[in-house]
């Protein structure tokens, strides 16, 4: 299978960074073809310009954005690794989100009707995030999260999510917490869904 992870932390060193080598550890053991656009390393723009609009009115894009868009036609499975910052994405990624799944690549109105264009290709998506899931629960942020992401990008985007992870209290977690991660990571990418 064909599987792309699209990658976004600057640190080398982060949990991010480590969660991102066991992806590719358990996507290598099952032996995948695995291709990586990690995008503060590939120095990706994102941010979404005026031209970028004006070529997307006109059907054309530019070739940073045909790169990446033909990446993910070439895939059949797609892993986001990314922490939540400010209860979010960080601008790379949703600028990445912005210009490259655009308008009659990852969706378009078929009288009215939105299609996801990227039907077909499974994701999974790796969060970090600093708080606990309590707080998030008490906050309501869990939800609005899943919302904004699942429903909003990914789902809306016709992918079909096999898993997304919230890993919490990312900057206190001991080493045995992380183990249990990395473990789950394992499961995912062994079980029959991604291995068929």
């Amino acid at each position: 299978m064909r599987h792309l992870i699209i990658y976004a932390h600057p640190n080398e060193n982060s949990l991010n960074s480590r969660l991102l080598q066991i992806v590719i550890e358990s996507l290598d053991k099952e032996h995948h073809d695995i291709q990586i656009r990690d995008l503060n390393k590939i120095g990706f723009n994102p941010v979404f310009s005026m031209e970028d609009m004006q070529r997307q009115f006109a059907g054309q894009i530019s070739d940073d954005i045909k790169t990446e868009q033909e990446y993910i036609s070439r895939a059949d499975q797609i892993t986001f690794i990314y922490p939540i910052w400010w209860t979010g994405m960080p601008a790379i990624m949703k600028g990445y989100i912005d210009r490259v799944f655009s308008y009659g690549f990852a969706y378009r109105y078929d009288q009215g009707v939105q299609k996801g264009l990227l039907k077909g290709k499974k994701a999974v998506i790796i969060n970090t995030h600093g708080k606990s899931h309590e707080e998030y629960e008490r906050m309501g942020m869990d939800k609005a999260l899943t919302l904004t992401s699942d429903n909003g990008i990914f789902l809306y985007s016709g992918f079909e999510i096999v898993q997304h992870f919230f890993f919490d209290r990312a900057d206190k977690v001991s080493p045995e917490e992380v183990e249990i991660w990395k473990e789950q990571i394992r499961n995912t990418y062994s079980s029959p869904v991604f291995n068929l």
